[in-house]
């Protein structure tokens, strides 16, 4: 063979291995999934499939998301904190106008520049008033999923009452841009498990690249319903929300196992790269549980965000360990469009971090600071307490190394034990005018000692990184209900309504 044409199939074959030998990507993100509601955190809640990957990859247990389900769901998008998206206050309610900026690409938008197929199944939440926000126009190329908060597991219905005027009801489940008739009665997490399996099996890489998955359970935010059979071996749960909480924690983790095998049986397991994370603490009246920590979802205590998190693949190189280092779900962007081979370019400022090597190898994490958010619209509470720097009755907090800052109003800050254990839950009796918090994570990570007063120095420099990071923020986007959203005027079923 002519040697200019050899170089030319060996540089051929060169890039072919490199295209292959990048990893299918699997985000699968659980709904309202607690830190004492995993095997591996001594729950007794059983979750084998789980407990099985996270032992062979990677534990993050210095891992955050938000509070509440919207702003964990647009941090991952967007690898951008919810004060540079205008999302800063609450949730995108099913009946309005809004969604996450169209401005800046999302991960799924950099995913597919690199080659990849994408797919999203399950919860988005992030907007659908106008066609632009539909997942298949924010990167996907197929979407199979609902595209409001919460609704019914088998009716697959939502209602929404945030306009205290009126009750909007209605369909919410879609293939790509078409309202999906024919599956109630079908139990959401068998219905998202079916369609990733189908994902899996029907991709063919050799005409469409490697895959990324998003997945993203309904499970297991309330209404609290499930299956029968998966409920019946926790009958020596009294609790009725918490048996029925485990037996669709069960479910899920049956549906991750199916995943796996389906993964296995197309000798697609080794080259795929599987994330597993939460999307916030859960609502202890729901039946979850985030002992030992403190608080709940929706507040700023460690018990709202200190999210359940690993990762699994055969890429790894530090499999099989625990990693502490300092982690939030905005590093996800560039961490996976990183690992898809792809670039940042174009896209807004990112706050994310490219986390591979401290996940892979066991490296330091580049992040040394968090914001954990800045909610201008939340009552202000209590005094002001000082002057020249950030407004302490302001709802906010942040991270700097190992020392936690909380200001305004916090939320619910108990301490709720499983109801298994039969401990007493541990009240919050701070003061109600009471704004100021400081903990060191590291020695106190359930936060039982505030340091406030006996650290000044400490405070006055995160209340000027809030300071600072709030002079970076953009006005929140937060508006009235749309009566002009009513399912009633578009089918019976939720969906664009400009």
């Amino acid at each position: 063979m002519h040697l200019a044409a050899c170089l030319l199939l060996c540089a051929c074959c060169t890039v072919l291995s490199a295209k292959s030998s990048r990893p299918n990507i699997i985000f699968i993100l659980a709904d309202d999934y607690g830190f004492h509601d995993i095997g591996y955190h001594k729950s007794e809640i059983k979750t084998p499939n789980l407990d099985k990957l996270a032992a062979a990859g990677v534990k993050l247990e210095n891992y955050y998301v938000q509070p509440i389900c919207t702003p964990t769901r647009s941090q991952f998008m967007s690898g951008r904190y919810q004060i540079h998206t205008g999302l800063q206050h609450g949730i995108i309610w099913a009946v309005q106008p809004n969604g996450l900026p169209l401005d800046s690409p999302t991960v799924a938008d950099k995913i597919k520049q690199a080659g990849y197929s994408t797919h999203a199944v399950g919860k988005w939440h992030l907007g659908f008033y106008k066609d632009g926000y539909l997942p298949t126009n924010r990167g996907f190329d197929s979407y199979y999923g609902y595209l409001t908060g919460s609704e019914d597991y088998f009716t697959h219905n939502r209602c929404d009452n945030h306009d205290a005027n009126y009750m909007y009801c209605g369909l919410d489940l879609h293939n790509n841009s078409n309202p999906v008739f024919n599956e109630t009665g079908h139990y959401s997490t068998y219905l998202f498990t079916e369609r990733a399996i189908s994902v899996i099996k029907d991709h063919d890489e050799s005409k469409l690249g490697p895959f990324f998955l998003y997945l993203a359970y309904q499970s297991t935010h309330g209404p609290l319903q499930g299956p029968g059979k998966y409920l019946n071996p926790y009958s020596h749960i009294k609790d009725l929300n918490r048996r029925t909480f485990a037996g669709m924690t069960a479910c899920m983790d049956e549906g991750i196992g199916n995943i796996t095998a389906a993964l296995s049986a197309t000798g697609q397991l080794e080259n795929t790269l599987i994330v597993f994370s939460t999307d916030n603490g859960v609502q202890i009246h729901a039946g979850g549980n985030n002992w030992p920590l403190r608080g709940w979802k929706a507040s700023l205590w460690e018990g709202g965000f200190h999210g359940v998190g690993f990762v699994y693949g055969d890429m790894l190189k530090n499999k099989g360990t625990v990693n502490n280092q300092l982690i939030h779900v905005s590093d996800w962007f560039p961490t996976l469009v990183g690992v898809a081979g792809g670039n940042t370019n174009g896209t807004k400022p990112l706050d994310g971090f490219d986390q591979w090597k401290t996940i892979s190898e066991g490296g330091a994490s580049p992040r040394k600071e968090l914001l954990h958010n800045i909610d201008i619209l939340t009552q202000p509470k209590g005094a002001k307490l000082f002057n020249n720097t950030f407004d302490t009755r302001i709802r906010a907090a942040i991270r700097v190394g190992d020392w936690k800052l909380i200001t305004g109003s916090p939320g619910n800050g108990s301490w709720i034990p499983p109801p298994h254990l039969s401990k007493e839950t541990i009240v919050d009796t701070d003061d109600k005018e009471k704004n100021l918090w400081l903990f060191d994570i590291a020695k106190d990570p359930n936060e039982h000692n505030d340091l406030s007063a006996s650290q000044p120095d400490i405070v006055k420099k995160l209340l000027d990184r809030l300071e600072y990071y709030q002079k970076t923020a953009v006005p929140p986007r937060y508006p009235d209900p749309d009566p002009k959203c009513d399912p009633k005027l578009h089918g019976g079923v939720w969906g664009p309504w400009e």
